[in-house]
């Protein structure tokens, strides 16, 4: 990441300090472009860039090259006649929505962007309701109107379907027969015809426009009315309410989070984007709204225990081959410069984000994003005042649970150390992934929300860690048990000169009922074997269970000693361990031994349009749908209970996503083992087999 100085004009920001937009949507909506057009508009580059040509100032990554893509936040600062902006550029993928969520938590606004099509409205459901549980203000940028058919009143309709809040249009499309060619603004009543990449035309309003125009205006008037007495009375007695009366309301409006904006245009050609420029700088609260929102206390209030005049919360973490760890933050009180005291460590660095680009900062203001160098023990999602303690955000968004697993080691055995410390670093940076050692199979699993987004995460081993990674699907943690009773006798002899080795014993071994585990139970009377070596054949049973005769772990089994013998030189702990051993050993193949696979329950959460489709990958993959009812406090949306064998979930979340347009999710819990027979246990077994002789 390249570093430069960067000249500050603090004549340049408004009165209530630089503010923060922050552009989501789905995946192929054209945010990064978006963000590409509101730069070159304001004046930050000369000239857009193109993701596909690798000359955007986001996606500037190795891994986002690759992909065409967005798969971390896009930073950039740019100021718009005079008021200072940060403009950040979110991911769209589902499986990366922990650090969108997250940039998001700490904005003015969010821009939420999307294709004309209301096919696709089910897919902004998520978002928005994210946005309102959040209160965060948000509007919506209805992007590719140019490569459109459909109307925007349709979109805005099936919009509104998944909105908890009331969307209204802030402009109306000119048209020439299906082409969108300008617009209406429906608080000037002025009309505007789009030129590609250059400043829109104003132009008359067309006679043909203006029946639609009226019918648009009025619907946002009683929009607004709903929240303005003084408009409403005015629209009673059909009186034309002040532009800058409407303009008042319609900020405050967004500042409230009572009504949604919705704006039109193409990114690619810049059409529209002047609009939604001129919109943010006049309706977007300043910052003090959004640290209240996150219950940031005032610092210059005595009694707020905030820490003097600096507060600043963690929203992403990255590690720097050459940088270090820096934390991207966004300054809500006071001001923060370089050199300056954090908990009694002087700050290593401070910086500004344009792209990949670290611009240094001799200061930053209230309200500024900023990177802060070397504060090794600040986590994402935590305020920091000068006392350097990081305090959790309280409604921050917590990690959801993985959906997706891979098992993975180093390609050298020497970069083990290396791995680790790497995967750490990158959990710091993702709280979204997360790691674990199966027990069972030795594996050392990596744990995220898709294919794609462990795939960026061993890629990032290789580009920043320079650790190369194999990675292979988790075997499966399947278990085996035995459905019959058995009396087994084995003794232990060896001679090798001094003192040997002597065991001799007789077990009776019966099945347990399903997840009772394992029991032992004494019943040798008269002294036949001395106390002190049973714990000794307890542990030898023990380790012959770690691998029953299919190759997996036995469980739910009682073992009951019931006779033997000892040497008085000979026994030993060690012996009786081993002739343990050796009775399980034998007993377990003449026990009826019989395989048993781990069922998990699932909860699935999908649009009920898609109900019927997600039933059939269920009952595809051996699932029992166990119960449906309406997804509490998601209207139109599902909730399905089902019961799935876990080797069938593996790769479960990419078909859900792929059916169901992205937005399909479903959480997991173990529920039981369960017997597993015929040519599928057949197959397991001979995979087993394979696995251990590779």
């Amino acid at each position: 990441m390249a570093t430069r100085t960067l000249n500050q004009n603090a004549g340049n920001q408004n009165a209530g300090g630089p503010r923060t937009a922050v552009l989501v949507g789905p995946y192929t909506a054209g945010k990064t472009t978006l963000f590409e057009s509101l730069l070159h508009m304001s004046g930050a580059i000369p000239r857009k860039g193109a993701v596909a040509a690798g000359t955007s100032v986001g996606d500037n990554g190795p891994e986002a090259r690759a992909r065409q893509t967005t798969i971390e936040p896009n930073i950039a600062h740019t100021t718009y006649l005079g008021d200072h902006w940060t403009l950040i550029d979110a991911p769209g993928s589902v499986e990366l929505t922990q650090d969108a969520q997250a940039c998001a938590m700490i904005a003015d606004i969010v821009i939420l962007v999307t294709e004309g099509d209301p096919d696709r409205a089910v897919s902004l459901a998520p978002w928005l309701r994210f946005l309102d549980a959040q209160h965060i203000p948000h509007a919506i940028f209805v992007n590719k109107m140019d490569k459109t058919s459909h109307r925007l009143r349709d979109v805005l309709a099936a919009f509104q379907l998944v909105s908890p809040k009331k969307l209204v249009l802030r402009e109306v499309p000119l048209r020439e027969g299906d082409q969108v060619v300008g617009y209406v603004d429906l608080v000037s009543e002025r009309a505007w015809r789009f030129r590609p990449n250059q400043k829109s035309d104003l132009v008359e309003l067309p006679d043909a426009a203006v029946p639609r125009e009226r019918e648009a205006r009025q619907e946002l008037l009683e929009a607004i009315a709903d929240y303005d007495d003084a408009i409403l009375e005015q629209l009673l007695e059909d009186r034309v309410p002040a532009t800058a009366d409407i303009y008042a309301q319609l900020a405050k409006d967004v500042a409230e989070e009572t009504l949604v904006p919705v704006f039109f245009g193409s990114a690619e050609n810049s059409n529209g984007v002047r609009r939604l420029w001129k919109a943010l700088r006049h309706e977007t609260p300043d910052v003090s709204r959004a640290a209240k929102r996150l219950s940031v206390p005032d610092s210059t209030d005595p009694g707020s225990g905030s820490g003097a005049s600096f507060s600043a919360t963690v929203f992403k973490t990255l590690h720097q081959p050459h940088a270090g760890k820096l934390s991207l933050a966004r300054l809500w009180h006071g001001k923060a410069s370089e050199g300056m005291s954090i908990g009694g460590r002087r700050l290593a660095g401070l910086y500004r984000m344009f792209g990949g680009e670290l611009q240094k900062a001799s200061e930053a203001v209230a309200g500024d994003v900023i990177a802060l160098a070397r504060l090794d023990e600040l986590l994402t999602g935590q305020r920091i005042g000068l006392d350097g303690k990081g305090i959790e955000t309280a409604g921050w968004p917590l990690a959801p649970q993985p959906t997706y697993t891979l098992a993975m080691q180093p390609a050298d055995r020497k970069d083990e150390v290396k791995l680790t410390a790497g995967l750490h670093k990158l959990i710091d940076e993702d709280p979204s992934l997360s790691i674990s050692h199966d027990g069972d199979t030795g594996q050392l699993l990596l744990h995220g929300q898709g294919d794609i987004h462990l795939a960026i995460a061993v890629e990032r081993m290789k580009s920043r860690f320079n650790v190369a990674v194999v990675t292979a699907p988790p075997r499966v943690g399947y278990k085996e048990t035995i459905r019959k009773p058995v009396r087994q006798h084995a003794r232990h002899k060896r001679q090798t000169g001094g003192h040997g080795q002597f065991g001799d014993v007789h077990i009776e071994v019966r099945p347990q009922p399903r997840g009772a585990g394992y029991a032992f139970e004494n019943k040798v009377v008269g002294g036949a074997i001395p106390k002190n070596y049973i714990p000794a054949v307890d542990l030898g049973i023990r380790d012959a269970l770690s691998k029953g005769p299919l190759g997996f772990p036995v469980v739910d089994v009682a073992v009951a000693l019931v006779d033997g013998t000892y040497h008085a030189v000979d026994s030993s702990d060690q012996a009786f361990r081993t002739t343990g051993w050796l009775a399980m050993q034998e007993a377990l193949p003449k026990c009826d031994p019989v395989l048993l696979e781990p069922i998990l329950e699932l909860k699935i959460q999908i649009p009920n349009g898609f109900t019927a489709k997600v039933h059939g990958i269920v009952s595809g993959r051996r699932g029992q749908i166990v119960g449906l009812a309406a997804r509490d406090g998601w209207p139109g949306w599902d909730e399905m209970s089902c019961r799935m064998p876990a080797s069938e979930t593996l790769d479960l979340a990419t078909e859900l996503r792929s059916a169901t347009l992205g937005v399909g999710t479903f959480t997991t819990r173990f529920d039981h083992l369960q017997e597993v027979t015929g040519k599928l246990a057949d197959r397991i077994v001979e995979e087993r087999k394979r696995a251990i002789a590779a």
